[in-house]
């Protein structure tokens, strides 16, 4: 009799160490998937506040006929160029082209705020010929140009600015010309900006660079007007 009850404790001892054997293995198993989930928890947090914090990629050119490419198809303009060769480069920038015909910097000054709606990474303020060539005081085209810049810096700090650089022809006489002239290298020094010298650089006065009417690129003049920002666009753009 005490020989069976020995019998069956011993295989009532060797069922409970199988069974905790099984139990061990099995936890051993499934602790490898507990810091594998772990591991990757602070990889999957990192990328979201990467995306969360990614900077914008709007170039916003903002301008006159200039920048709308009066005259042409839109995908002939300086700005849809520039959107051509940023796509060449895969740089993942949009350029949205706000050039309005006519437009002078005291309504720029006007139409600004709604534009800034979206966050731009770049922002190119192309006014003021229309300003030079109606003869407006100087004083209020240098003021609506601050004011354009302070909207800017105002909705985002972060954004980039660049100004174009304007020269008109000496009809109203030389020393409004000269002083028109300065508006812009000394916005772009107040203002930490960025400055192209002269948009028109290479262009304007040259008739086969220029349609009918003697202001407005031409196709090939549209080309030039591209390199000559993009030789203080594509910088910033390449290396921010």
């Amino acid at each position: 009799m005490n020989l069976i009850i020995r019998c069956r404790m011993l295989r009532t001892m060797l069922k409970f160490c199988y069974l905790l054997a099984i139990a061990i293995l099995l936890g051993c198993g499934g602790e490898p998937k507990k810091e594998k989930e772990v591991d990757h928890s602070p990889q999957e947090s990192e990328l979201q506040q990467q995306q969360a914090i990614r900077p914008s990629s709007t170039i916003l050119f903002f301008g006159n006929s200039l920048t709308a490419g009066m005259g042409l198809d839109p995908d002939k303009s300086f700005p849809a160029l520039i959107q051509e060769r940023i796509d060449s480069l895969g740089l993942g920038y949009t350029v949205i082209n706000a050039g309005l015909s006519g437009e002078t910097t005291a309504s720029g000054e006007s139409r600004i705020e709604w534009l800034l709606n979206q966050k731009v990474a770049i922002f190119i303020l192309e006014l003021g010929a229309n300003d030079g060539l109606r003869g407006i005081p100087l004083s209020e085209t240098r003021e609506n140009l601050q004011a354009i810049i302070d909207a800017v810096k105002n909705k985002n700090p972060e954004t980039l600015i660049i100004l174009a650089g304007m020269q008109i022809p000496p009809n109203m006489g030389p020393e409004y010309t000269s002083e028109f002239s300065a508006i812009f290298p000394d916005l772009a020094e107040k203002n930490e900006a960025y400055l192209i010298p002269f948009l028109l650089e290479d262009v304007a006065g040259v008739p086969e660079l220029n349609q009918a009417d003697g202001i407005h690129p031409t196709e090939d003049g549209q080309k030039i007007v591209a390199d000559n920002v993009w030789e203080i666009l594509g910088p910033l753009v390449q290396n921010k």
